[in-house]
C-alpha cells in the first residue's frame, strides 16, 4: 500500500490556485497536429503541405532506429499504463477502471449477491488493419440484465503510433478509445466502460465491429493484441439518475454496418448526414455527438489563424490553419439545434511521448461525448415526415488584423459519429406541441495578430489573441402521453487563446480555456439536466531540427478539467459505483463533479544517423470526484457545494511511477 505523501489541505489550495492561474491566463494553444493517418513520411521544410510541428516531429520519432527506453529495473514484464479517473460500476461492487479491486483501511466495496455473465466479444490482433475492422455477429445473452460494462485490455510491444479505435454495435457508435505508444519491451492496459446507455442495442442481436487502424512494417512493428469482454448483471444498486435508458437509439453515421465496416463520417471529405424518419411517440430525445480530429486536425487546438498558415514558409514551411477554434454543430432541418467545443484531448503520442508514460492524459482511453437536449424540438420531428440531422465542424477565417467569423470547413480531417437517444409513450401515442424559435446568434469574435520580421525581412514570430462567446437557446411547448409543459434548452459557452509561434516557426507558447453551461429543462414534462465544464490548457513546446536531421524536443504540458452534471444525464455521472462502498447514499447528491489536473514536462533527443536516442519525462497528477450536495437546489446555507468521494494523487518519471496515493471516503486505500 502506498501511504498518501499530501496534505488534502495543502494539495486542495494548489490546486485551486492552478485553476484560478490558468483561468486568468485564458486563452493559447499550441501547434501540433499529429500523424497522418495512415502515416506519411517527414514533410521537409519547404514542402506546401500543411504540418504542425508535433505531426512532423512526431514522425521522425517513431521512424528512430533505436530508442533507449529499456525496461526499468531491467524487467521484461510490460509497461502498466493508466488513465486517472473515479471507479466504475461492477457486479463486484467499484472497481479501479483499470480492474484492479479497491482495498484497504476496511474499506466494503460490496453491493450484495450479483448474478453476472461475462462473455468474450473479441480477441483480436490488430496490425495492417486499414478497411480491416474485427467483424463478428452479436447475440445477446440469455440472461436478465439491466447493466453492461465492457473490459477492454491491450498488450504491445515495439514502435507504433497511437491509434485510434471506435466500437460499434451496428450502426451506432457506442465507445470511442486510442492507444497508447508500445516500448520495446511492451506496455498493456486495461479500460472498464459502463455501456449501460446502451441497453437497447445489447439487447437486440446485432453486428459487433471494433475498428483499430494500424499499420505494421519494417517501422511500425508493434501489434496491438487486444481482448474485449462484456459483463451483464442485473443491479440492486441504486440508481444516479431515475429515468433508465432509453427506449431507442437512432444512430447519425455513416450506416455501413451491415457491410462489416465502421459507420463514421470522415469530415469534410464527407458530409456528416442523415435523413430520419422520426418516431412520433417520444417524449424525451438528446442528441450526443462524438468527434476525434485526425492529421492536420488532431492538434487543432494549436492551429493558426487561417490568413497566417504561410507565415514560415520560407523556414519551417505551411501550418494547419483555420485558427485553433473548432465549435461542432449539430442542425435539424438545417437549423442550429446546439453545439460542442471540444475537449483537446492529447493522446499518447502528442507534443513529446515521454510526457504520457505511464500515465496518459485526460480522457486518452475514454474520450467523451456531448449531450444536445432536443426534446424542445420535439412538435416538429413528431410530424411523420422525414427530417435531416446533420454535424458539422468550423473553425475561423480572418483578415490577418482585427476580424474573423466562422469558417465553412476545416483542414483534414475529424472522424465524426453521432446518436439520437429517444425515451418513447406507448405506440398509439402522438407527441404534439408547438415549436418555439430558436434562438442563436452568430458568434461574437475578438481577434488580433502580429508578426514580427528580423533584421533581413524573414518573419521570425507570430502572436495572436483570440476570444469568442456564444449563447443560444429554444424552448417550446410539448405534449406528451406523460405530461405537458415547456421544453428548454440552452447553452452559453466562452473560449479565449493567446497563442504565439516564435524561432521562425520552431517554437510554441499557448494559453487556452473554454468555459461553458448547457441547460435542460422539462417543466411538467418529468427532466430535468445541467452540466458546466472548463478545461484550461498551457503548453509550451520547442523544436531543434538541424539542417543535418539533429532533432531534439522539449515541452511543458499543464491540462485541466472540471466538469459538474445534474440531473437527467445519457450518461452514467460516476456516482453509480459509490453507493456500494461502505453503503454510500448516493440519492442525497444532486449530480456529480470531476476536477482534475495534469502537468509534466518531457525532453527528447536524437542524432541524423538515427544512431540512438534519448527521452525523460514527468507528469504530476490530482484527481478529485465528488457527489453535488443538495436535491432541487444547492443545499442548505453553509453547506458545502459537494463532498469529494475519491481523490488521487500520482506522479511518474521516466516511465516509473513515484507515488500513487488514494482516499475513497477520506480513507487511503490501496493501490
Amino acid at each position: 500500500m502506498s501511504t498518501p505523501s499530501f496534505t488534502s489541505d495543502g494539495v486542495r489550495a494548489l490546486f485551486t490556485k492552478w485553476v484560478l492561474l490558468l483561468t486568468l491566463l485564458v486563452g493559447f494553444s499550441t501547434a501540433h497536429p499529429d500523424a497522418r493517418y495512415p502515416p506519411q513520411k517527414i514533410v521537409e521544410k519547404d514542402a506546401k503541405v500543411a504540418r504542425s510541428p508535433f505531426a512532423k516531429f512526431k514522425d521522425l520519432v517513431a521512424e528512430g532506429v533505436t530508442l533507449t527506453d529499456d525496461a526499468p529495473a531491467a524487467t521484461t514484464t510490460p509497461l502498466e499504463c493508466f488513465q486517472v479517473a473515479e471507479p466504475v460500476l461492477t457486479p463486484q461492487g467499484a472497481l479501479f477502471h483499470d480492474g484492479l479491486e479497491i482495498s484497504g483501511n476496511g474499506i466494503s466495496i460490496s453491493i450484495g449477491d450479483e448474478v453476472a455473465d461475462t462473455v468474450v466479444l473479441m480477441e483480436h490482433s490488430f496490425a495492417n488493419s486499414y478497411g480491416a475492422p474485427f467483424v463478428a455477429n452479436y447475440t445477446p445473452p440469455d440472461f436478465d440484465f439491466d447493466h453492461v460494462v465492457i473490459n477492454f485490455t491491450v498488450e504491445i510491444k515495439g514502435r507504433q503510433y497511437d491509434r485510434t479505435g471506435v466500437f460499434y454495435l451496428g450502426d451506432t457508435e457506442v465507445w470511442r478509445t486510442s492507444t497508447a505508444e508500445p516500448t520495446s519491451y511492451g506496455i498493456r492496459w486495461t479500460w472498464l466502460k459502463d455501456l449501460t446507455p446502451f441497453l437497447s442495442l445489447w439487447k437486440e442481436p446485432q453486428v459487433l465491429i471494433f475498428d483499430l487502424e494500424s499499420i505494421v512494417d519494417s517501422t511500425y512493428t508493434g501489434i496491438l493484441n487486444t481482448t474485449l469482454t462484456a459483463t451483464y448483471w442485473k443491479s440492486s444498486s441504486v440508481a444516479a439518475s431515475g429515468r433508465g435508458p432509453a427506449d431507442l437509439i437512432i444512430p447519425i453515421s455513416e450506416r455501413t454496418g451491415a457491410e462489416g465496416q465502421p459507420s463514421q463520417f470522415t469530415y469534410p471529405a464527407q458530409n456528416a448526414t442523415n435523413t430520419i424518419s422520426f418516431p412520433q411517440n417520444a417524449n424525451r430525445a438528446v442528441f450526443t455527438v462524438d468527434v476525434k480530429g485526425q492529421g492536420d486536425e488532431e492538434f487543432w487546438w494549436s492551429n493558426v489563424p487561417q490568413s497566417a498558415i504561410n507565415t514560415f514558409g520560407a523556414d519551417y514551411g505551411v501550418y494547419p490553419g483555420y485558427s485553433p477554434f473548432r465549435e461542432v454543430q449539430v442542425l435539424i432541418d438545417d437549423q442550429l439545434a446546439g453545439v460542442d467545443w471540444p475537449f483537446p484531448v492529447i493522446y499518447t503520442g502528442g507534443v513529446v511521448p515521454q510526457l504520457h508514460r505511464p500515465v496518459v492524459g485526460i480522457q486518452a482511453f475514454d474520450i467523451k461525448e456531448h449531450e444536445i437536449d432536443i426534446t424542445p424540438w420535439l412538435p416538429l420531428l413528431s410530424d411523420g415526415k422525414n427530417h435531416t440531422f446533420t454535424i458539422q465542424v468550423l473553425g475561423l477565417d480572418d483578415d490577418g488584423v482585427s476580424s474573423a467569423k466562422l469558417s465553412t470547413t476545416t483542414d483534414s480531417e475529424w472522424y465524426i459519429t453521432g446518436k439520437i437517444f429517444v425515451w418513447l409513450d406507448d405506440a398509439d401515442s402522438i407527441t404534439t406541441g408547438v415549436l418555439g424559435s430558436a434562438f442563436a446568434s452568430e458568434p461574437s469574435i475578438s481577434f488580433s495578430q502580429r508578426i514580427t520580421q528580423n533584421s533581413t525581412g524573414f518573419n521570425e514570430s507570430l502572436d495572436y489573441t483570440l476570444a469568442v462567446t456564444r449563447t443560444l437557446s429554444i424552448s417550446s411547448y410539448v405534449k406528451t402521453q406523460k405530461g405537458e409543459g415547456m421544453a428548454t434548452w440552452t447553452q452559453s459557452l466562452s473560449y479565449s487563446n493567446n497563442g504565439g509561434v516564435y524561432a521562425y516557426g520552431y517554437d510554441n507558447v499557448n494559453t487556452f480555456a473554454i468555459a461553458g453551461a448547457d441547460a435542460a429543462t422539462g417543466a411538467g414534462l418529468g427532466y430535468e439536466y445541467s452540466a458546466s465544464y472548463s478545461y484550461p490548457l498551457y503548453c509550451s513546446s520547442s523544436a531543434a531540427y538541424s539542417a543535418e536531421g539533429n532533432l531534439t524536443l522539449r515541452a511543458d504540458l499543464n491540462q485541466s478539467l472540471v466538469h459538474e452534471v445534474k440531473g437527467d444525464s445519457v450518461f452514467p455521472s460516476g456516482l453509480e459505483a459509490f453507493a456500494g462502498i461502505d453503503a454510500t447514499d448516493i440519492a442525497r447528491f444532486s449530480g456529480a463533479v470531476l476536477s482534475t489536473w495534469k502537468n509534466g514536462s518531457a525532453l527528447y533527443e536524437r542524432p541524423a544517423d538515427n544512431s540512438y536516442s534519448t527521452g525523460v519525462g514527468s507528469a504530476h497528477q490530482v484527481f478529485s470526484f465528488g457527489g453535488v450536495n443538495g436535491r432541487g437546489g444547492d443545499g442548505e446555507e453553509g453547506t458545502p457545494h459537494s463532498t469529494e468521494l475519491y481523490f488521487r494523487e500520482v506522479s511518474a518519471y521516466n516511465d516509473t511511477v513515484t507515488n500513487n496515493s488514494v482516499l475513497l471516503l477520506g480513507k487511503a486505500v490501496d493501490v
